[in-house]
């Protein structure tokens, strides 16, 4: 399922996804002004994930500060490293952006959560690393927030460690 899911995504014609990333953008800018979270993971997009790259600007601009993912060790949880536009950035292993700097740690109030599908109970499926299944337990009142595409809908049993997410948000709007 993950292959075909990830399949039908790069297939998706490049204007639609970002036509869709913008929607996915305004609907996470009006959750961020209504519940105004003190930080926010966010993520650098690869294999073409919603790239909501184009609105983080106006979330810092509301006083939330940004945060990216950050694979300090294999099988562990993630940690979270303070950033912002203009920052000094080094690719990870993965070839991921992310900044220079590695000693400005942030516990995230809220998270992006890019998935690969999720269902409707809001479980999500991810690439199979597990690592925000490592994560969020160590976070137990952070908001998650899955990003995907509506077509990522997909009917799947989740894993005995899956976390449903708090909301899922897609261009059509948030599963709550």
């Amino acid at each position: 399922m993950r292959r075909y899911l990830l399949d039908c995504r790069r297939q998706l014609d490049a204007a639609v996804r970002q036509q869709w990333d913008a929607q996915i953008a305004d609907h996470l800018l009006a959750w961020c002004r209504q519940e105004k979270p003190a930080s926010l993971a966010v993520y650098w997009p690869i294999q073409a994930e919603p790239d909501l790259r184009s609105c983080y600007a106006a979330i810092a601009g509301m006083g939330i500060q940004l945060a990216l993912p950050w694979v300090s060790a294999k099988e562990a949880p993630l940690r979270f490293l303070a950033w912002r536009e203009g920052d000094a950035m080094l690719t990870d292993d993965y070839g991921i952006p992310l900044p220079a700097q590695r000693n400005h740690l942030v516990t995230p109030a809220a998270l992006l959560i890019p998935c690969v599908g999720f269902n409707t109970d809001r479980y999500r499926l991810g690439y199979g690393g597990g690592y925000y299944d490592r994560t969020l337990p160590g976070l137990p009142d952070a908001v998650s927030l899955g990003i995907a595409y509506q077509c990522a809908c997909a009917d799947f049993a989740p894993g005995e460690h899956d976390i449903p997410m708090t909301q899922i948000i897609t261009e059509t709007g948030c599963l709550a």
